[in-house]
């Protein structure tokens, strides 16, 4: 071996041996003021100029608590002149409260408040409640106040909604669904005992069902098709369907006269169970016998198929968490806002600020769907809207470890929903700080000056998971040191799927030995209600062109010259993009003040989705998920505008309660007080590999808020986790939070650099 080569593997040895004790030794003197993360974070503060949020009062925008729910559950007992029964016992013909949420002031009462000192805005509760048991039956929705110690309640049913609620677009609460199962399992198997023994090995208890919206074809109709699949045990049912589907008319106010109208097994219709039966026993229906032991592989198991290795990485928090929880206020760095959990549209955030500077007012999610296609009945008719189910509610306990970091956060979220007394999800909501991976930006000069400057991407987390039935959706909130906020969407869990038989193959992938994975959309919708530099803001678009253009020191040579093109948005039907549509790349929330630089202070919407078709207009249930024909609509803010869609949406999507849609109607929006409905999604054609579960890798979608022109410079230059070294510092300037110490032997100069190419070769070749 040469003796250079030695000297330099020496030298390398010895380097990394003075990096380690630079290392320990500033690890163990925290107390130095140079080193310590807590006071760069203050310089910082004092270098920008910042200051905390005096008030920092959340309390305006918190859910309410256990307490609360059962005020309002009692004062409604007590002052509504009806009985209200417990919903787990009640049948249609009853009355009972289906759920209660915080009902949040109007935005200008909470601004004088937050901004002004103005007086505190009363806190109230919305209640929904089922009335059945009266000569009209219907939803009612009232206002419950003020809370701890309710003194009114007030019905806004027809302010809100400029008609009653109907009776049949109510969701199906837990009796319903118990009600019509007991219909199915002990009245209609009943029927057909032999060709359930012999055909899907039925014992009474393998057989569960996967019900589909929406019901029926007009307003008022009320009838589900329930999907069978085996049971197995460890395995997610959805993936093992059995080819009997069972439709179900539940119409009736009295359950004793529900029926079954149709049974559809493999491609042939049949009148009831009866008749399926007795065509089964002269031998005229084809069958495909399964064993309800060995249907399949166990193709729906998550248990591992090696053995579990140890020592997966971890990250840590060496000074423990940078970042605080105060109730439902959170401050990150810069950082700030407010958040809750609504039972049927997930988490929500408020007051979002930077540098105690508001950026959002709220960013909350709004909605999600699902449409998928079969050549079965339950497929071919399925547009799942989810929050009609409870977005917020199947929010469960997150795994530690899985779901979020070990050293995240977890807060418990209470809700009220078809009770009269409240629950407690334990752990629903995870916030913590995790290292991206990538630094958010770096720079490594190796010409003329020789240093290297970057930044690792340290960010904040606000996540919760919903789980409804077979699909799971991680909802995240990103909060990054550079003032940008990134939101997105994950969607995991099972497929759902149909029997696999004749053109199956038009309508997805086959991923079992007699499961078809039916092809579906995902869109998510969510509402960002910006406030850039103030409430009034204005939308704006960049994009580029190529103009011809003759050289000027050339006058017989063209060149295509790109150039920036600007443009005023002024009214809401231009500022609605469908999904097919070409949109400019740039679109901004715009301020009237500038920055340092004579620019309009703006934020950008950056949107990452890659969905399919929507409906096509001419579909009867489009107008109920109007907003997924959108990949964004920037509309002027009112207070009756407040969501996208609705509850009652998915009972009766013939004559949506909210039609969203009527939001855009060619308002002005040139300083206004905007908000911006931004969908994503993804068109997702199952294949083997999302067996057992979907996985998140390529199945995430959301958008980014950006600002543009909105700081002097990129905040995070004062973030403490900067780092910055110059090729003649020695180990003794290093700093424990860029842990960059170099040893004296590594000095260098311009002319003979390490840092270079030419410098490295010259430097081995000693």
């Amino acid at each position: 071996m040469k003796v250079n080569i030695v000297l330099i593997l020496l030298a390398l040895a010895l380097a990394t041996i003075l990096t380690l004790v630079c290392v320990m030794l500033f690890g163990a003197e925290k107390t130095n003021q140079t080193c310590g993360s807590y006071s760069q974070h203050e310089n910082m503060r004092h270098h920008r100029g910042g200051k905390k949020n005096g008030r920092e009062d959340s309390s305006v925008f918190s859910d309410l608590d256990p307490d609360e729910f059962s005020q309002v559950v009692a004062f409604l007992q007590n002052n509504l002149n009806v009985e209200l029964v417990d919903p787990a016992k009640a049948n249609p013909s009853d009355n009972c409260i289906y759920y209660i949420d915080v009902n949040y002031p109007e935005k200008q009462a909470v601004l004088n408040y937050l901004e002004n000192g103005g007086t505190k805005p009363k806190r109230e509760a919305l209640a929904v409640v089922l009335f059945g048991n009266q000569e009209d039956p219907n939803i009612t929705e009232f206002v419950v106040g003020p809370l701890p110690n309710p003194q009114y309640h007030k019905d806004i049913t027809l302010e809100k909604y400029k008609g009653k609620l109907p009776y049949y677009r109510r969701p199906v609460i837990g009796k319903e669904y118990i009600d019509a199962y007991n219909l199915v399992y002990k009245e209609e198997f009943a029927n057909a005992p032999t060709f359930l023994r012999d055909v899907i090995g039925y014992d009474g208890t393998n057989i569960v069902a996967l019900t589909t919206a929406p019901r029926g074809f007009k307003s008022g109709d009320r009838s589900t098709w329930f999907v069978l699949f085996q049971n197995k045990s460890g395995s997610c049912f959805s993936v093992y369907p059995v080819g009997l589907e069972i439709l179900v008319d539940h119409k009736s106010m009295d359950s004793t006269k529900w029926k079954v109208t149709k049974v559809f097994y493999y491609g042939q219709y049949y009148a009831n169970m009866a008749d399926l039966e007795q065509q089964y026993i002269k031998g005229k229906v084809t069958v495909i016998k399964l064993n309800s032991q060995q249907q399949d592989d166990d193709i729906g198991s998550m248990k591992t198929k090696e053995h579990v290795l140890p020592g997966a990485p971890l990250q840590y928090q060496p000074q423990g968490a940078r970042f605080t929880i105060n109730k439902n206020h959170v401050t990150f760095l810069d950082w700030s806002f407010a958040f809750g959990m609504n039972v049927n549209t997930g988490l929500r955030l408020f007051d979002i600020r930077f540098s105690n500077e508001r950026i959002v007012y709220e960013l909350s999610t709004q909605e999600a769907i699902a449409l998928y296609g079969s050549n079965s009945p339950g497929g071919m008719i399925t547009r799942y809207i989810d929050g009609s189910f409870g977005i917020g509610r199947f929010s469960f306990e997150l795994v530690r470890g899985v779901d979020c970091p070990y050293q995240a956060t977890y807060v418990d979220v209470h809700y009220l929903m078809e009770s009269q007394t409240p629950e407690t999800t334990k752990n629903a909501i995870c916030i913590f700080e995790q290292n991206t991976g990538i630094p958010v930006r770096r720079h490594y000069s190796n010409i003329h000056h020789m240093y290297y400057g970057g930044l690792t991407s340290t960010v904040l987390v606000i996540r919760t998971i919903s789980t409804i039935i077979n699909y799971d959706y991680v909802w995240d909130f990103v909060f990054y040191q550079n003032g940008v906020i990134k939101v997105m969407m994950h969607a995991t869990g099972y497929i759902s799927s149909s029997f696999f038989f004749g053109d199956g193959l038009d309508y997805g992938s086959k991923v079992g030995k007699h499961t078809l994975g039916t092809l579906h959309t995902h869109f998510v919708n969510y509402k960002v209600d910006m406030d850039v530099g103030g409430i009034t803001n204005y939308f704006m678009t960049q994009d580029m062109k190529f103009n011809p253009v003759n050289v000027p020191w050339q006058r017989d040579a063209k060149i295509m010259r790109p150039k920036v093109v600007r443009e005023v948005i002024t009214n809401e039907n231009q500022a609605a993009f469908e999904q097919n549509a070409r949109m400019p790349r740039y679109v901004h929330f715009s301020s009237n003040t500038t920055n340092k630089w004579g620019h309009q202070r703006t934020y950008r919407i950056q949107i990452f989705s890659f969905p399919g078709e929507f409906l096509p207009e001419e579909s009867p249930v489009d107008e109920a998920m109007g907003w997924a024909r959108y990949k964004l609509a920037v509309t002027k803010r009112k207070e009756e505008e407040q969501q996208s869609s609705s509850i009652y949406n998915q009972n009766d999507p013939w004559t949506p309660t909210v039609n969203f849609l009527d939001f855009i109607n060619g308002e002005n929006i040139k300083d206004e007080d905007l908000v911006a409905w931004i969908t994503a999604g993804f068109l997702h054609i199952p294949h083997s590999e999302d067996l057992p579960n979907t996985a998140t890798p390529g199945n995430g979608v959301g958008f980014f808020l950006r600002p543009y022109n909105y700081f002097d410079l990129d905040p995070s230059v004062y973030s403490p986790d900067a780092v910055y070294f110059q090729s003649d510092q020695e180990y003794s300037s290093c700093d424990v939070n860029s842990l960059a110490c170099l040893p004296k032997t590594a000095s260098c100069t311009p002319e003979f650099s390490p840092f270079t190419y030419a410098g490295f070769r010259n430097y081995i070749n000693l």
